[in-house]
């Protein structure tokens, strides 16, 4: 028997009231959620005192379950018509018509919105998750309506009101058992998307998946191919930005052959070997799951938002993808000379098929480039005595760059921790390169963005500069001096208002290049 929480009462096996759970989700810090669901109870009562029945369904009833906090409400809305449902729901709010074609109304209201739909049918027709006749039946009960759901600890139903369960598949035990199992194996094989739910799932609630399912999700592995990009990404981005153990998703995703099929990037880590002495956990797919385990600890303990996120975590997975290219032996040791920068081309492959965003794409490259730097930086400056200079910190600002150096040493640390355990020379207990970075570049100002260049273009027109292509070399040119060589501001400027004037009562941009150089 599933335990109970602020929002479900084990003995009675229902919900609590809806005022006890909007009480409970204000007090853990939901507003927005508890505005949602308050709107949600007056909307279900208007459907009631009109002939209908609201059931909860979905996601949210599953989170309450398990005592989280959902993050989308869904109503199933039983003996009314589509227009009735709109007609009502427009009493409280906005109404969007965009999923009406699908039987579904979006309600917006103060902030908040719910989705509404109609208990429905769905007939496979055509190739892809667009290929599909939706048929919206009213009067179909909701054991009915359940079974076009993927897996039982989603077909479970709830009255918002009253608070009773309905679970016509044992999805309550399900979840009790911690088992993932699929509620209907004739329609779940018509969206191939499913195979990447069950990994999602399986790392964000920490399931087995029950064997005759891992069996029909393994069978339906050639199907992955008429996937959108799109549509994968939006599932990988589920597994790394809301499971706390991501590497349970990686590993069923691996053992049911979704990694081979999709991602030869990741595949070629099994067969990639470590060095024991730095890497006793054994293989890159190995090294790679724990440090995946260990960014996911750091973006939660740093409470990053979506996008920071999901370049850490996405840094953290791909960050030895070069190695596969490059390792070899050498004197009897297992060496991975220049993983980093071959991982640029993997890295690349790899966020094609997610349908990332090209400064994220960016951003994660920049991180894998680089990823051995916060600890080769400290280990030269504060072990052997050869003190990394501002200008190398600023250098790799910019070459990181959109990616962050708060997010390169959020990176590295993740990449430090996840290997082991060690049973003799085990490295330290803390990553001491990680702070010393944050430190320096926080005091540079380059901590979470490149530095400004020395020179502004206003300020060189202003001395008399022409506009055009060459103000930007020597925009570049005074940013190098100042990172390589630690000439300030003024001793640039100085020397170019030495420069002449011209006739016409400019200077010469050439002249004022050539002079820079001398300064190198």
């Amino acid at each position: 028997m599933l335990p109970s929480n602020d929002y479900f009462d084990a003995t009675s096996q229902s919900l609590r009231s809806p005022e006890a759970i909007r009480g409970a989700l204000f007090s853990a810090g939901a507003t927005q959620q508890a505005a949602a669901y308050h709107l949600m109870t007056r909307v279900a009562e208007a459907f009631k005192a009109a002939g209908g029945r609201a059931l909860m369904v979905g996601g949210s009833v599953r989170d309450l379950l398990l005592g989280e906090i959902f993050h989308d409400l869904d109503l199933e809305v039983y003996g009314l018509s589509a227009d009735d449902v709109e007609f009502i729901a427009s009493r409280f709010g906005e109404v969007g018509t965009v999923g009406k074609a699908f039987a579904i109304v979006k309600l917006v209201a103060d902030g908040v919105d719910i989705d509404l739909a109609l208990p429905r049918r769905d007939s496979k027709v055509g190739e892809g998750h667009r290929g599909f006749i939706v048929e919206a039946d009213p009067h179909l009960s909701p054991v009915d309506a359940a079974r076009r759901r993927d897996f039982t600890i989603n077909a479970i139903a709830a009255d918002p009101l009253t608070g009773a369960i309905i679970d016509p598949f044992n999805g309550l035990a399900d979840l009790e058992s911690g088992l993932l199992r699929v509620v209907n194996a004739g329609t779940f094989i018509e969206d191939p998307l499913r195979i990447l739910r069950a990994v999602q799932f399986v790392a964000r609630f920490n399931l087995d998946v029950e064997p005759a399912t891992f069996d029909l999700l393994k069978s339906m592995i050639p199907s992955l191919a008429t996937l959108a990009p799109e549509r994968i990404g939006g599932e990988w981005r589920k597994l790394l930005l809301k499971a706390q153990q991501p590497s349970l998703g990686l590993a069923l995703a691996f053992d049911l052959g979704i990694i081979e099929s999709l991602h030869p990037e990741l595949f070629a880590l099994k067969s990639t070997p470590q060095e024991p002495e730095w890497h006793p956990e054994g293989d890159v797919w190995i090294h790679s799951l724990m440090v995946v385990d260990e960014a996911a600890k750091i973006i939660w303990r740093e409470g990053l938002g979506d996008n920071r996120a999901l370049t850490v975590m996405l840094g953290a997975l791909c960050h030895d993808l070069g190695k596969p290219a490059v390792t070899q032996v050498e004197n009897g040791r297992l060496r991975s000379h220049g993983h980093e920068e071959a991982g640029e081309a993997p890295t690349r492959s790899f966020l094609a098929k997610l349908y990332i965003g090209n400064d994220i794409v960016e951003a994660v490259v920049g991180l894998v480039r680089d990823h051995m730097k916060p600890f080769r930086y400290w280990r030269d400056d504060a072990q052997k005595g050869k003190p990394i200079t501002d200008g190398a910190i600023r250098r790799l600002a910019v070459r990181i760059d959109p990616g962050t150096i708060s997010e390169l040493a959020l990176v590295a640390e993740a990449d430090y921790f996840g290997r082991g355990p060690f049973v003799v020379n085990a490295p330290p207990a803390d990553f001491a390169a990680g702070p010393w970075l944050t430190a320096r570049a926080g005091a540079l100002g380059v901590l979470t963005s490149p530095p400004p260049h020395l020179l502004r273009g206003q300020e060189l027109l202003d001395l008399g500069f022409p506009p055009g292509p060459l103000l930007g070399r020597l925009i570049k040119l005074a940013d190098l001096l100042r990172d390589e060589h630690e000439i300030n501001h003024f001793k640039v400027i100085s020397a170019l208002k030495e420069l002449p004037l011209t006739p016409a009562g400019g200077r010469d941009v050439v002249l004022a290049i050539t002079k820079l150089e001398a300064l190198a």
